[in-house]
């Protein structure tokens, strides 16, 4: 099922029209596979991969859409396998490369790994990833939304080492104070979804979420 949230990025005129974000990751949303669950969720702005889903998962939901689509990898997308079958997706973004889509201002943070071991987490890279998403700012305004496989430090990771979140990530959050984070890689287990960190809404998309934003 495909979860709903409305995040208020400043105050909002009554019926102003959000900017609405189909964010996903880990797990797949099978209530997508159907053309009925997929048109009732309405107007798509922009499709956001998280991280960890077959590339062929990917294409069914860019595809479905008529709004941009954009992704990063997750701990588990690489292997020959996997970049086989991703030859239909779209180029995936580039960790700490800040963009445009939709109108929004975006910064992008794939899994850091180290070059022949996906599966590490590669500490030192996630700090290159974010002082070099702060540097090609250049004194431009922060982002609107992030989009990241792992979650910040203390902000939506889980409680075991391998999926606690990114200190670094942590640091750009509290910097930056985007009015969206978008993760995925922490086990949905009963726990908030969702969490606020001062300015910023995190939302742990494992499976699929419906993001209003109103901007």
């Amino acid at each position: 099922m495909t979860r709903r949230l409305r995040v208020d990025a400043v105050r909002s005129p009554s019926g102003a029209r959000p900017l609405r974000i189909l964010a996903l990751s880990d797990e797949p949303d099978r209530a997508l596979d159907e053309v009925r669950n997929r048109e009732a969720l309405g107007r798509i702005d922009l499709v956001v991969g998280c991280g960890d889903l077959r590339p062929d998962r990917l294409c069914l939901a860019f595809d479905a859409f008529d709004a941009p689509c954009i992704y990063v990898r997750g701990n588990h997308d690489t292997g020959a396998a996997w970049e086989a079958a991703a030859c239909n997706l779209p180029e995936e973004a580039h960790s700490g490369v800040p963009l445009r889509r939709a109108g929004l201002r975006l910064v992008p943070l794939a899994w850091p790994h180290p070059p022949r071991d996906a599966a590490r987490r590669d500490e030192w890279l996630a700090w290159r990833h974010v002082v070099s998403a702060r540097l090609r700012r250049s004194g431009g305004p922060d982002p609107l939304v992030i989009f990241s496989h792992a979650a910040p430090l203390d902000a939506g990771d889980g409680p075991d080492a391998y999926h606690r979140g990114f200190r670094s990530y942590r640091w750009l959050l509290d910097s930056a104070r985007p009015a969206l984070w978008l993760h995925g890689h922490t086990p949905l287990n009963g726990d908030a979804w969702w969490t606020k960190r001062g300015a910023t809404t995190v939302v742990n998309v494992t499976g699929s979420v419906l993001i209003e934003l109103f901007v």
